[in-house]
C-alpha cells in the first residue's frame, strides 16, 4: 500500500464538501476499469464520497466515507493507475505515478479558498428519480431485506433496489398497453423470491390502479410458501403464488402479460412459447444460462473462432437470444433487446420485450439460414416454427 505523506495530506485537505470531483485515468490494465470518477454527495444526512467506475460502456458506482475514500483512491493509484486530477474550491491537484512506482505530487491550494453558499456536495448532487422512492417505506421492501423500516435501502442490497426500480422502468413503459377497465392478467414464471413480482403488483395495483391479477410460479415449495404468507400479510389479495413447471402450467385460459426472469436454459424457451400461444400482448424476459446452442453449434469457418470455449459461451448466448427475438418478430411480436441490471452481477443482463401487433414479420428463411449455418435445432423453433 502506497504510504507517500504528500498524497495522505492532499486526501485529508481535500476530501471534504468542498471538493467539486477527482478523476483518476491512465490504467496500467487497459482490459479493465478505464477511468474512475469521485464526487461527494449527502446520503441520509451524511458526507459520502460516490466512486463511478466506467468499465467498457459500462459504469459501476460504489459509496464511501472520507476514511474509506482515501484508502480507496491510494489503492487504486498503487499499481492499477498512473493518473490523478484533483477539483476542489479549495483548489486543485495532480498525481503522477512513475514505471517503478514513485509518486510526484503536486497541490495548488487557494489563498482564500471559494466558498459558496451551496458547496458542490450539494450543487452537483443530482438524484436519480426511481419508482418507489428511497425514504419512502415500502413494507414486502422491508420483510424481503432491501429497507429498513424508516424506508432507508440496506447498502447491501441496494443492487437489488435498482434492479427492482430498473424493471419498474420496463413496466412504465408498457402502461398504454394495458386496460384500465378490465382486469389484466399477468404470470410471472420462475418467479423465486419474487422481488420484482411484489413490486409489480403494488406498482400497478396499489399505486397506478390497474385492475390486476398476478400469478407467480416455481418449483421451489419453501419459496412459494413464504411468498404466499406474505402476500397474505399485506392483503394483496390477486396476487398468488402456486408450485409448477413452466411447460406444463394449464391454471389459466388467458394470459396478457407474461414475465420469466432468468428461467434457466429451455425453460425461458418454453415460457415465451406459452406466452405466443395464449396471445399475450406482453412479454418480458430476462434468460438466463443458454446451454443449449453452444451444446450444438458447429460450423468448420468458425471453428478457429469456437475453439475458444470462453468465447463460443458467449457468442451461443447472444446468437440464442438474438434468435428468440426474431421468432417472436414471426409470430407477431415488436421485439426489442434491452440492458437490465442484474442482481447477481452476472453477464445476463439482456432483457427481451415482445409487444404483440398482429403483423407477422416474413422472416422464416433468414432464421432457417442461421440456424443451418450454425446447425442448431434450438427449443423454441421447434414450439413456434412448426410446418
Amino acid at each position: 500500500m502506497i504510504t507517500d505523506r504528500k498524497l495522505q495530506d492532499a486526501l485529508e485537505y481535500f476530501l471534504n464538501d468542498r471538493l467539486i470531483q477527482i478523476i483518476i485515468s491512465n490504467p496500467v490494465d487497459r482490459d479493465g476499469c478505464m477511468k474512475v470518477k469521485i464526487r461527494p454527495l449527502m446520503l441520509r444526512g451524511a458526507l459520502t464520497f460516490q466512486a463511478e467506475e466506467f468499465v467498457g460502456k459500462q459504469a459501476f458506482h460504489k459509496n464511501f466515507t472520507q476514511e474509506e475514500a482515501g484508502d480507496y483512491i491510494t489503492g487504486l493509484l498503487d499499481g492499477r493507475f498512473r493518473q490523478a486530477e484533483i477539483s476542489s474550491q479549495m483548489g486543485s491537484g495532480t498525481v503522477l505515478v512513475g514505471k517503478k512506482g514513485t509518486l510526484t505530487v503536486k497541490c495548488k491550494k487557494s489563498a482564500q479558498p471559494k466558498i459558496t453558499a451551496n458547496p458542490p456536495v450539494l450543487d452537483h448532487n443530482r438524484k436519480k428519480r426511481y419508482v418507489l422512492e428511497e425514504g419512502r417505506p415500502v413494507p414486502f421492501l422491508e420483510d424481503l431485506g432491501v429497507m429498513t423500516p424508516e424506508g432507508m435501502v440496506v447498502r447491501s442490497r441496494y443492487d437489488k433496489f435498482r434492479q427492482i426500480n430498473r424493471f419498474l422502468e420496463f413496466i412504465e413503459d408498457i402502461l398504454p398497453r394495458l386496460d384500465k377497465n378490465k382486469e389484466t392478467t399477468i404470470i410471472d414464471f420462475g418467479c423465486g423470491k419474487s422481488y420484482l413480482t411484489f413490486a409489480m403488483y403494488y406498482y400497478l395495483k396499489e399505486l397506478k390502479g390497474y385492475p390486476v391479477r398476478i400469478i407467480g410460479l416455481d418449483l421451489k415449495r419453501d419459496v412459494i410458501d413464504r411468498c404466499s404468507r406474505l402476500s397474505e400479510k399485506y392483503g394483496f389479495d390477486h396476487l398468488n403464488f402456486y408450485y409448477g413447471d413452466i411447460a406444463s402450467y394449464e391454471g389459466v385460459d388467458h394470459v396478457d402479460m407474461v414475465v420469466t426472469l432468468h428461467a434457466c436454459d429451455t425453460a425461458t424457451d418454453y415460457a415465451l412459447a406459452k406466452a405466443v400461444d395464449w396471445g399475450a400482448s406482453v412479454i418480458l424476459s430476462v434468460p438466463c444460462c443458454q446451454h443449449e446452442w453452444n451444446k450444438q453449434m458447429e460450423n468448420e469457418l468458425m471453428k478457429p473462432v469456437f475453439q475458444y470455449g470462453l468465447i463460443k459461451e458467449r457468442m451461443a448466448a447472444l446468437y440464442t437470444d438474438a434468435l428468440r427475438a426474431e421468432i417472436l418478430e414471426n409470430q407477431g411480436y415488436r421485439t426489442q433487446i434491452l440492458e437490465f441490471i442484474d442482481m447477481e452481477h452476472t453477464p445476463k443482463n439482456i432483457l427481451i420485450r415482445a409487444v404483440k401487433q398482429g403483423e407477422r414479420k416474413d422472416n422464416r428463411k433468414e432464421i432457417q439460414a442461421v440456424l443451418d449455418f450454425l446447425h442448431v435445432k434450438p427449443t423454441l423453433a421447434g414450439l413456434l416454427l412448426k410446418d
